[in-house]
């Protein structure tokens, strides 16, 4: 099997990647990726060949694959929390050295020219295209970005530790900013996977007098939060201690939303962090009440993407605190387990496929 797709894919040395060539519903033991040889890419005059040492694994990553959002280019590479070193660079790019460590994010590219992009929005770019789904991503022992959509990786992190950062991590800075929260206003989070887990981590630095509760449904996930130093951990269902001022929902159901909205301070913002949730049904209707979850001046807020500017600042100011995120690793050949884990939501942290000696 070849990609097609692009013409920067040349008969070149072979390289392995795990490609997705359909849409499916992900069963368990089921394998939607294939471990295939392919021509290394070649990159255009202002981009970079990346050699990819560490890719993140996540839930959009499951999204692709069974069809719940703008679908993919096909045949595709999936992966978009990528780290690696610069192994070759286009004729016009000089923004980066060979040998130097990057990372590449959701964000592939933009237009760099419509009102959104000149005002530092490019999340909501018409043109913005998304790493592992309009273009190929870092399952795979080399990808070509752009120079200027790759990032510097800061000294602090391994490689593995870095992924989860450029997703996970920016999309966590930019949902945490845009709750608006105070120093001592109360912070709820839903759900506690791999973006939850970093936003507790920046939240309790920021904001060091501002208790945190998180609302998830698996015991071991409020464990995990109450050990990461989270005031208080419950069920979804559950009445924190306090209302949150601001609540991050982080999984891909309604259901948190609804209650979400129930534990909302008034004057409150709900902050979604989610691509896409699963159908809303009629059940979920009926439980949305006026006066008891809008009314009061409540807010919810949609986060779309990210932008440059958000992984940047955030890998700063991960390495600034520093955040070392919980990860498991898995070999290039093993996306599929990993895969298969995150849907049955078997989570501890985020996690990385390691891609160095497929």
């Amino acid at each position: 099997m070849q990609l097609t797709a692009s013409p920067r894919y040349g008969i070149l040395s072979p390289m392995k990647a795990m490609v997705l060539n359909r849409l499916t519903l992900l069963a368990e033991n089921d394998t939607p990726l294939r471990l295939t040889d392919l021509p290394e890419p070649v990159p255009g005059e202002e981009e970079i060949l990346v050699r990819v040492s560490a890719c993140g694994v996540c839930h959009t990553e499951l999204d692709e694959i069974e069809g719940r959002m703008p679908p993919p280019r096909l045949p595709i590479i999936l992966g978009h929390q990528v780290v690696g070193r610069v192994a070759e660079t286009g004729s016009r790019a000089h923004a980066f050295q060979v040998g130097d460590r990057i990372g590449v994010a959701w964000i592939y590219s933009a237009c760099g020219k419509c009102k959104f992009c000149r005002a530092g929005n490019e999340n909501l770019c018409l043109d913005f295209k998304a790493t592992g789904r309009d273009a190929h991503g870092g399952y795979a022992e080399y990808m070509t970005v752009s120079q200027d959509f790759a990032y510097r990786i800061p000294n602090p992190f391994t490689d593995a530790e870095a992924a989860p950062l450029l997703c996970a991590g920016a999309i966590g800075y930019r949902s945490l900013r845009l709750t608006g929260l105070q120093d001592g206003q109360n912070l709820g989070l839903t759900g506690f996977g791999a973006s939850a887990h970093l936003v507790l981590k920046m939240a309790r630095y920021l904001y060091p007098h501002s208790p945190i509760f998180v609302f998830a449904r698996s015991e071991k996930e409020r464990a995990f939060a109450r050990e990461l130093g989270a005031a208080w951990a419950g069920d979804v269902e559950d009445e924190a201690p306090a209302k949150p001022d601001g609540i991050i929902d982080t999984t891909p159901v309604w259901k948190p939303v609804v209650e979400a909205l129930r534990n909302l301070e008034r004057g409150g913002r709900l902050v979604i962090n989610a691509i896409r949730k699963e159908e809303m049904d009629k059940e979920h209707l009926a439980q949305l009440d006026y006066p008891a979850h809008l009314w009061l001046e409540k807010e919810i807020k949609s986060v779309a993407n990210v932008t440059r500017r958000d992984v940047s600042e955030f890998l700063a100011l991960a390495a600034r605190i520093p955040i070392k995120p919980e990860v498991q690793e898995y070999s290039l050949a093993e996306a599929n387990v990993a895969l298969a884990e995150l849907k049955a939501r078997k989570i501890r942290g985020a996690k990385v496929l390691r891609i160095e000696g497929v």
